[in-house]
């Protein structure tokens, strides 16, 4: 495990870690204690319930192009703003993700961003551009290279063959290598499974498999370890994906889950 100093870790405001899932209306998700939403537009934003903040989805990575400034341009002043999440897991190389996404271009947006939306967060997923075994994150994206205020780190470690906690410790220490400071970094929790997604664990194929709620337990306890306080965490996802189950489903497993979530999201 990886041993580092928790430095200036702080959570949003007035201390209160917020809790963030993506994919779900205002009402449903706070129904288990989450109280940041993920919104794309001004309605949507008004329309959430009270006490609840917003996390813009521009899914921009251009730069500060004509479309971006538009996105960005009817939040602000909005007290329900919370931030903009720039674009999700970035790809510098292109081959993964097209077209291919620069420092520069993403460092540009949160400028702009600072510059006219004052206390605004700036937020990403991150692409690990490693593996299972062996999480890479040098050489794309950090705080120095982007201004971005937030990354978000997402090792899954609900498998099918495996239940590996220490995917957690190991894909931190790459990106904390890379140059992400751990109060830079979100916990983004696996709510999810099954479905079409694929992955690889070690040289099998694999597929990911939504956790119980015990298994959920262990990673927010993991994670704890290195994020006790974050700004906020992150639960992926709320709404169902390429036919897989998430924490919104209907199924008795999703229930389950959700009941686990909403205690994580409302301890004192």
């Amino acid at each position: 495990m990886l041993i580092c100093s928790q430095s200036a870790l702080s959570a949003s405001g007035n201390g209160k870690t917020l809790h963030y899932t993506s994919g779900g209306p205002g009402a449903a998700i706070a129904s288990a204690g989450f109280d940041l939403a993920d919104v794309q537009s001004v309605e949507q934003l008004n329309a959430l319930p009270p006490g609840m903040k917003g996390l813009i989805w521009l899914n921009e990575s251009s730069g500060v192009t004509p479309r971006f400034i538009a996105k960005v341009r009817p939040f602000i002043g909005n007290p329900r703003l919370f931030g903009f999440r720039l674009c999700d897991e970035p790809d510098i190389t292109g081959k993964y993700h097209s077209p291919a996404v620069s420092p520069a271009a993403l460092k540009a947006e949160a400028e702009w961003i600072r510059a006219n939306v004052p206390g605004a967060v700036t937020f990403v997923t991150l692409m690990d551009m490693g593996s299972f075994e062996a999480p890479a994150f040098m050489n794309t994206f950090n705080p120095a290279n982007t201004g971005i205020d937030l990354f978000g780190l997402d090792p899954y470690p609900v498998r099918g063959k495996a239940f590996d906690l220490d995917f957690i410790d190991r894909t931190v220490e790459a990106a904390v290598a890379a140059g992400i400071p751990l109060d830079r970094i979100v916990p983004v929790y696996q709510a999810f499974g099954g479905g079409n997604w694929k992955t690889r664990t070690g040289a099998a194929a694999d597929v990911y498999v939504l956790p119980t709620p015990d298994q959920a337990k262990q990673i927010f306890a993991r994670w704890a370890t290195y994020s006790p306080a974050p700004v906020f965490d992150f639960a992926y996802a709320w709404g169902s994906q390429n036919g897989d189950i998430k924490l919104g489903s209907a199924s008795p497993e999703a229930l389950e889950l959700r009941l686990a979530f909403k205690a994580h999201n409302t301890a004192p």
